[in-house]
């Protein structure tokens, strides 16, 4: 049967519902349309292995939700509707094969005692960052927090001469563009301290010499230790669920196992959507595609803007993510020291060589030999995610190729991801040994989850992309996902993009679909 609404949105990821629920705060009619069985994309839970334990799908940390413009307009009715977070003290750490690891609690002096353990002067910088982190963050922030329009831009560099200087502005601007590697080594001494850090690039497509990345590692470091880690009570999709029922309460929709098959326009105006089961669903005011760029194209036959389409189906997605569930007896016994076993995150990842070598392998289409392990323990916060006394293990496996050409370890042939599964996650799994011997021995279930799953189950992840687009400088900021498109609008009057690949990117922070929709209601 057909309906009109005010606004249609395709796909119900986080983004997509922040800007619904903001348009139907504002009394806008609104209708969600989801392929999936289930709304929340890639921040998504479940018991994945066995009855009883909860993992998170592929997003695990809230923390930028919890911090969100949006969470802070409507954190109140969404705690009404179930939404939890439990706070983590101990927000990540690195293991090192010399037996040895660094980690970043809330804890000033114990963060600055363990990093004093590996550098004295690397102490008193870190100490030195944090005391001017308030500072740094209230510009930094305003940048990421802001639509991303020329004029804007501008006004956050005057305001930023206004208060520094010219200097001042050139630093921070030299800061933006700067690789990993190169900050972290001028400002610290420690190859570990160095490492710890440069793991966070991996997260966001950053690999130590991609130009931009310098601005993550400092967040996540200056971030970890001034707030800490968020994750949500019971599984990451308790803020889907929270979000989904304010909707249904106002009045929305989020339909699942919906597919749209194409985005109807006419006379250079969208007009509404056909679902895959020919139902049609017109949009008098909006209709927004929470989408991968190529497939707006897809879903409209094109634009008729050549140079827009042109610059969706170019938009250049980051290598590919494989995801390891485990169900546990227990925790992981850490060779470097039993206190991992308290943080939420334990990287991987030896050194910012290694993490280049990585980046390098995937890109070039390899299996990476040595793949950098993010290894989430969130049930040492959570204990409400296993039975008592069992853990759940996260474990991402970055970076791998969506289409693999070749094995760089020279032991996987498979070049297909159905049967190169299996035995990347026994290299992973060994790698994981190699620091905590004898956690094979403590798995009850297991899952694994490739590339092609995880974008088989939300096409946005492009080759299990998780971040939905390179963040690369020139795809970012002004960029993204193209000049003169950071908003969201496209060459069709009524048509909308929204999520991870428009500005201001990707993490759980909702800040694309929460910037639509008040640019859309007006405020």
């Amino acid at each position: 049967m057909n309906r009109s609404v005010d606004a249609v949105i395709v796909g119900a990821g986080h983004n997509s519902l922040a800007c619904a629920l903001h348009l139907a705060s504002k009394g806008w009619s609104v209708a969600l349309f989801e392929q999936a069985a289930e709304a929340g994309g890639a921040v998504r839970s479940g018991d994945y292995t066995l009855p009883g334990f909860r993992h998170d799908w592929a997003a695990m940390n809230l923390s930028l939700f919890a911090g969100s413009a949006f969470f802070k307009a409507y954190g109140d009715v969404l705690a009404a509707r179930g939404l939890e977070f439990v706070p983590v003290a101990k927000p990540f750490a690195s293991a090192f094969p010399d037996g040895k690891w660094l980690g970043v609690c809330t804890d000033t002096a114990a963060t600055t005692a363990r990093i004093r353990g590996f550098s004295e002067r690397d102490a008193g910088t870190w100490n030195q960052l944090l005391a001017a982190f308030p500072g740094e963050a209230e510009q930094i922030f305003a940048l990421l927090g802001s639509p991303m329009r020329n004029h804007a831009l501008a006004g956050f560099l005057f305001r930023l001469w206004r208060k520094r200087g010219t200097g001042g502005a050139l630093d921070m601007g030299r800061f933006l563009m700067q690789t990993p590697r190169a900050w972290l080594g001028q400002t610290f001494e420690s190859e570990h301290l160095q490492a710890m850090l440069g793991a966070w690039g991996m997260h966001l497509d950053f690999a130590p010499d991609i130009a931009g990345g310098a601005l993550f590692p400092y967040l996540e470091g200056m971030a970890g230790q001034s707030f800490g880690m968020v994750i949500g009570k019971g599984g990451a999709d308790t803020i889907i669920r929270a979000m989904q029922s304010e909707i249904e309460a106002r009045g929305g929709s989020v339909e699942c196992n919906a597919a749209v098959a194409r985005i109807l326009h006419a006379d250079g105006q969208a007009s509404g959507v056909e679902l895959a089961d020919g139902r049609q669903i017109t949009a008098r005011k909006a209709v927004i595609a929470n989408v991968a760029p190529s497939a707006l194209v897809r879903l409209t036959g094109g634009t008729g803007n050549e140079g827009f389409d042109r610059a969706m189906t170019g938009f250049e997605h980051a290598p590919g993510t494989m995801m390891i569930h485990l169900a546990l007896d227990s925790l992981p016994d850490w060779a470097a020291g039993e206190e991992l076993k308290t943080f939420a995150y334990v990287h991987l990842a030896p050194s910012l060589d290694q993490m280049a070598q990585t980046y390098a392998q995937a890109k070039a289409g390899l299996l990476p030999d040595e793949p950098v392990i993010v290894v989430g323990q969130p049930t040492v916060f959570d204990p409400s995610r296993a039975p008592e006394g069992k853990h759940v293990l996260w474990l991402q496996v970055r970076m791998v190729p969506g289409t693999i050409k070749s094995d760089a370890g020279g032991t996987i042939t498979a070049n297909d991801w159905a049967q190169a599964a299996e035995p990347m996650a026994v290299r992973a799994l060994d790698i994981l040994e190699r620091y905590a011997p004898g956690t094979r021995g403590k798995i009850l279930g297991q899952r694994i989850v490739p590339p092609t799953e995880l974008e088989a189950e939300n096409p946005n992840l492009v080759g299990g992309d998780q971040v939905c687009g390179s963040h690369h400088l020139a795809q970012h900021f002004l960029f993204r996902p193209a000049r003169g498109h950071t908003d969201g609008s496209t060459p069709l009057t009524k048509l909308h993009l929204t999520g991870a690949a428009v500005w201001p990117g990707a993490g759980a922070g909702a800040g694309a679909g929460y910037l639509l929709a008040r640019k859309l209601a007006g405020n």
